[in-house]
């Protein structure tokens, strides 16, 4: 095992420190998701699904913050003198219970996550086709997990040897890529519709802030997650620091998303201005259209259709471009 500069007991006191931080922080993220999602709102209005994965990742990362309490208890003080070898040999003894049933909620909560942004993407693109490659990201992030945690439960072993080591960084780096993917292929397609109505319209975007929410959660998740997996390359103890702290981090992103989407739903809608267009003569043609309010339960986008165009084609792919830009900020997007 590679030297590391901290004790695990002294690891332990940081991480919990840190994550409460972090907990305490989610915690008022969470309140105000809540309040975006409820706010002047009746209860048929109310996107219960976003209520409910705000939930689940309230609950998630609230269990693991309290496993991790009972963990740093029990290992400073409830076995201090009883458990062989202290309390270095106690955090460093990856069968016990209280570390294998926070990791568990670690790895609950990661495929919580990546879940959610992989139907994201599914709802923009609206095509199985692009989300192939993110589910099978996701299934080896199932996969990589959930045998770590049965290694860590078969033998008393060094976090850092045997054969621990390999599959937790194996699920970081797939946890990782599919995070930037998804993000990116989410990122990519709301940019693609925003470009195809920037032209046509006369009001501010609120396309604009749910995309820049989009990329800071996915750069924020990302980055803490690349040092916990720089330090579990180099055998350093920091990697379970980051690791904790990653779960308050994961509830922050999502709920950064959550709000801007909740509250960009609460604007009025885009109208559309008086368009003029040029007939094969070259004399120009005026389409008064009005103020159009459109709701929709799919895409309909089709990425070969011009905004410009005459007559009546050119209203239909104004009116699809609309579409496709109500349904990220519609229930159906979270």
């Amino acid at each position: 095992m590679g030297s590391t500069d901290i004790s695990r007991d002294a690891a332990s006191i940081m991480s919990i420190s840190l994550e409460g931080i972090l907990y305490g922080f989610s915690v008022f993220m969470f309140l105000g998701t809540i309040y975006a999602l409820t706010q002047n709102r009746r209860v048929q209005a109310i996107n219960h699904s976003s209520l409910v994965v705000a939930l689940l990742l309230l609950l998630l990362s609230t269990a693991h913050i309290v496993v991790n309490i009972i963990r740093t208890e029990d290992g400073l003080v409830k076995y201090r003198d009883s458990f062989p070898g202290g309390p270095e040999a106690f955090f460093s003894d990856v069968s016990q219970t209280t570390y294998l049933t926070k990791n568990v909620l670690y790895i609950m909560q990661t495929l919580l996550a990546d879940g959610v942004l992989i139907y994201r993407c599914y709802v923009v693109w609206r095509s199985t086709w692009i989300i192939i490659l993110p589910c099978m990201l996701w299934c080896g992030v199932l996969v990589t997990g959930v045998y770590a945690a049965y290694i860590s439960s078969q033998a008393r072993s060094n976090f850092f040897g045997g054969d621990l080591a390999p599959w937790v960084e194996a699920f970081l780096v797939l946890t990782i890529i599919s995070n930037l993917l998804s993000s990116g292929l989410l990122a990519y397609r709301i940019w693609v519709i925003e470009c195809s109505v920037s032209t046509v319209r006369t009001t501010k975007s609120t396309i604009v802030p749910i995309l820049r929410a989009l990329m800071d959660s996915a750069i924020l998740y990302s980055a803490f997650l690349f040092p916990g997996l720089i330090c579990f390359l180099a055998s350093n103890i920091g990697g379970i620091v980051v690791l904790d702290m990653a779960m308050p981090i994961m509830s922050i992103a999502f709920y950064m998303v959550l709000i801007r989407i909740a509250i960009n739903r609460n604007r009025p809608l885009s109208t559309i201005p008086r368009i003029t267009s040029g007939n094969e003569q070259g004399n120009p043609l005026h389409y008064h259209i009005e103020p159009l309010q459109i709701h929709v339960s799919r895409i309909t986008h089709n990425d070969g259709t011009s905004v410009y165009g005459t007559g009546t084609e050119e209203r239909l792919s104004i009116c699809k471009a609309h579409s496709e830009q109500e349904n990220i900020v519609s229930p159906n997007f979270t």
